[in-house]
């Protein structure tokens, strides 16, 4: 007895409370939390943009120790990584919600803002030409927000930016990516441009998905290159973007290294290893590069919720609770956003000196990724189902949870 209401009380902060009463007012949704979350990072980018006034607007908050690369290319990072994130939620059929008059507002927004990313008459028009490596990364994640919600995207564009994007991204492929989680940036510029009806560069594509797979060294986890690093990058990047890539071979008659169905397989048993990197408090370690992403780092359980559901053991109530209350933890500290509300470098916080060469405050807003599953209707089991524990809220309560141990999935099965 002793034992369940330890249990119990540990729940509470964690229980879908809708009917539940706090002070006179109900309890936020977690559904509502996000919702929230996602258009007060959203708002500020995709207002001033549909306006033209991104670049005018947007305070720039640059690396101590930038490398001097062209500052322009944060525009780019801001504008792709957000719209990465959040297009699935935006592809929702409109409603008289309060949720569905915010989501109708950013589309309206992120419509126009799409066209002055590519209109040479715009203040805001993108950094597509030029010597600066990195507009290939950040093309990349432009061209994934497409691929992820072409009916909400890139179906209700103009026929002049359809081929201004066209045009745009065929200058990527003069980049030479660096030998690394770049080839993925790549191979998803093609994977576009298969998607808008041009001829693909046949070489690239399947070039660039044997040399990730070569990189798979076990246990749901992919080298980032010859050498093996610890961070999160096969969250921000390299599992996300290699089963994209893998599936436009399929649908496209292209063969693959593997199925797409086994790096799938791959992704869900390195989400049950991230989804065991929350704390029972509801946080994760800052380590590796790049952490000032934030929750970036929980892209690949996202991107299972909202299009393959969740791996064996976990489920929907423990995983919608413990990234709601990470979300809170990291956002609700002070510093997270500059008075423009713009986001800030850091990690929870203002934290500059957590950001690497490249990082700037446009690179932050890879933070979006987690807001992949707004993209399922509200009355989804995602949604719905009863908060439970997440896995470390289980062990450090006394109740049982999973075992864990290597899998093999290196071969097509």
């Amino acid at each position: 007895m002793k034992q369940f209401f330890i249990v119990l009380m540990l729940m509470l902060p964690f229980m879908p409370l809708q009917a539940k009463k706090q002070k006179g007012n109900v309890v936020k949704s977690d559904r509502e939390v996000w919702v929230e979350w996602a258009y007060k990072i959203a708002a500020p980018v995709l207002e001033n943009m549909a306006k033209g006034e991104l670049q005018k607007n947007m305070e720039l908050e640059l690396s101590p120790i930038w490398d001097n690369r062209d500052k322009r290319v944060a525009y780019m990072e801001t504008f792709g990584r957000l719209m990465d994130g959040i297009t699935p939620w935006l592809a929702l059929p409109d409603d008289d919600t309060k949720e569905g008059q915010m989501r109708k507002q950013l589309r309206e927004w992120a419509l126009l803002a799409y066209k002055n990313a590519v209109d040479p008459n715009s203040p805001d028009m993108l950094l597509w030409g030029g010597r600066e490596g990195q507009r290939l990364v950040d093309a990349a994640f432009l061209a994934e927000s497409f691929l992820r919600a072409p009916e909400a995207t890139w179906e209700k564009l103009d026929k002049v930016t359809q081929q201004r994007y066209v045009e745009c991204f065929k200058l990527m492929r003069s980049i030479r990516p660096a030998y690394s989680n770049w080839l993925l940036f790549r191979g998803i510029v093609e994977c576009f441009l298969v998607m808008a009806g041009e001829q693909p560069d046949m070489l690239a594509m399947p070039i660039v998905a044997n040399k990730i797979n070569e990189w798979y060294v076990g246990d749901g986890w992919y080298s980032d290159g010859p050498e093996f690093a610890i961070d999160y990058y096969n969250a921000f990047v390299i599992q996300p973007m290699f089963v994209e890539l893998l599936e436009t071979m399929e649908s496209h008659r292209m063969r693959g290294p593997i199925s797409a169905e086994l790096a799938v397989k791959r992704m869900q048993r390195y989400n049950v290893f991230i989804e065991r990197l929350i704390s029972p408090e509801g946080t994760f370690p800052a380590f590796g590069r790049s952490i000032v992403y934030r929750m970036g780092a929980f892209q690949t359980l996202a991107m299972a919720a909202w299009k393959y559901g969740l791996p064996e053991n976990l489920t929907n109530g423990g995983v919608r609770s413990a990234l709601t209350k990470v979300m809170n933890n990291m956002f609700n500290v002070e510093g997270n956003f500059n008075a423009g509300g713009y986001l800030t470098l850091g990690f929870a916080g203002h934290q500059t000196g957590l950001a690497n060469s490249y990082s700037n405050n446009g690179s932050a807003y890879l933070t979006s990724f987690v807001f992949l599953p707004l993209g399922l209707p509200a009355d989804h089991p995602f949604w719905t189902d009863p908060a439970q524990p997440w896995t470390q809220l289980k062990a450090w309560s006394g109740q049982a949870f999973p075992i864990d141990g290597h899998v093999s999935l290196r071969y097509n099965r």
